[in-house]
């Protein structure tokens, strides 16, 4: 283990530690920050931390905060975006009564993450536990899919005249028509189910209805990719601008392209660095831009609206490792004495720290590390 995933190792456990609250029934649950600014069980941060620190956290907390989310599905099947200690399911963006946009398209996707994971940690796979789980929550699993709107062809849509907050952590963004990045968590809950489908032997005509699903976006991706650039856009119709974070996630995922896209998007963040990097975190956009639209005022260069996150680092490193080694090298040396000098935060920018001890800032990145180092020895 290198001296680099030792430091995020410990730097996630302290994280981890630290976010934890107990609900009003007992269960601990994991929020995104150690500070109570955002106080309740976020899906896409326990999917994110389930992925990338599920061994830290242990199969009982994570099954415990799976069971959490799972009992606040809507009678349409739409899951929550966050649960509060209390037990109460919120499901939009934004302040519980004034929400921004719809209920958020990725909330089904990163509780499939997080269900994947548990059922793929060894003490799971070893306890011989994991088919009755996953047939006690592939129902729901399936309503939660089923309801999130698609384009005719299978992309994720977002209807304009009446947008759902979309990818939470651009959950501010209004990116409307047919999605990219929205389409990719779609796509890897697809796979997902699939092979837990096929795995554990009895759903099989559901694993092949996901692998349908999962192939129409294999095939109409291209219709939001930009010759151009070599990257693909966000979106489709509002916010048809350049997306960083899903081009690094497209390639750190092995979403399947053809061999010249490929390689445009690794040439793309091999030499465009300087336009989305910032102490070794990412911008969504290139040069810092901001979005085109949003669901609700946020000062350009601040937050969602251009400023740099560790939220994606791993992804940009993970591909850079494989490209520039010295590169991903000076990038990881950046970002971890940005944190030790500024702390972890949410996202930063020239001037602008936002929110210390955000968890998911380290542990996406060890999760990164972690598995390079896996599979290069």
């Amino acid at each position: 283990m290198s001296e680099e995933l030792k430091q995020l190792t410990e730097l996630s456990r302290e994280l981890l530690e630290g976010c934890k609250k107990t609900a009003s029934d007992g269960t601990v649950l994991f929020t995104p920050d150690g500070v109570g600014n955002y106080d309740a069980l976020w899906v896409r941060d326990l999917g994110y931390m389930a992925e990338y620190c599920g061994d830290l956290m242990g199969a009982k907390a994570l099954e415990a905060c799976i069971e959490f989310v799972l009992t606040g599905q809507r009678e349409d099947g739409w899951f929550p975006d966050r649960v509060e200690s209390s037990g109460e399911p919120v499901y939009a963006a934004g302040a519980k009564g004034a929400p921004v946009g719809e209920a958020n398209l990725d909330n089904t996707p990163f509780l499939v993450f997080a269900v994947y994971s548990y059922l793929r940690l060894p003490e799971v796979e070893a306890s011989g536990e994991g088919k009755r789980k996953f047939f006690r929550w592939a129902e729901a699993l399936d309503r939660g899919m089923d309801c999130i709107p698609l384009s005719g062809e299978g992309l994720l849509w977002n209807d304009p005249t009446r947008p759902h907050s979309p990818y939470g952590f651009t959950d501010t963004v209004c990116k409307t028509g047919r999605l990219f990045f929205e389409s990719l968590l779609y796509w890897r809950a697809c796979r997902q189910l699939a092979e837990l489908c096929r795995g554990f032997g009895d759903l099989k005509d559901r694993a092949g209805e996901y692998d349908l699903r999962a192939e129409r976006i294999e095939r109409e991706i291209v219709r939001l990719y930009d010759e151009e650039s070599g990257l693909f856009f966000a979106a489709e119709q509002d916010c048809r601008q350049l997306d960083v974070w899903g081009a690094a996630y497209l390639l750190y995922i092995g979403f399947p392209v053809e061999e010249q896209v490929k390689k445009g998007l690794e040439d793309w963040l091999a030499t465009h660095r300087d336009r989305y990097l910032y102490h070794g975190q990412v911008c969504h956009l290139p040069d810092g831009e901001p979005w085109e639209k949003l669901l609700i005022y946020v000062a350009p260069g601040e937050y969602q609206n251009g400023a740099y996150w560790a939220t994606a680092s791993g992804w940009i490193w993970y591909v850079l490792k494989g490209l520039d080694p010295e590169a991903a090298e000076n990038m990881l040396r950046e970002l971890l004495t940005d944190f030790q000098e500024g702390g972890i935060c949410e996202c930063v920018n020239c001037g602008y720290r936002k929110l210390p001890e955000f968890v998911v800032s380290a542990v996406n990145v060890r999760g990164a590390v972690l598995r390079w180092e896996q599979e290069n020895g």
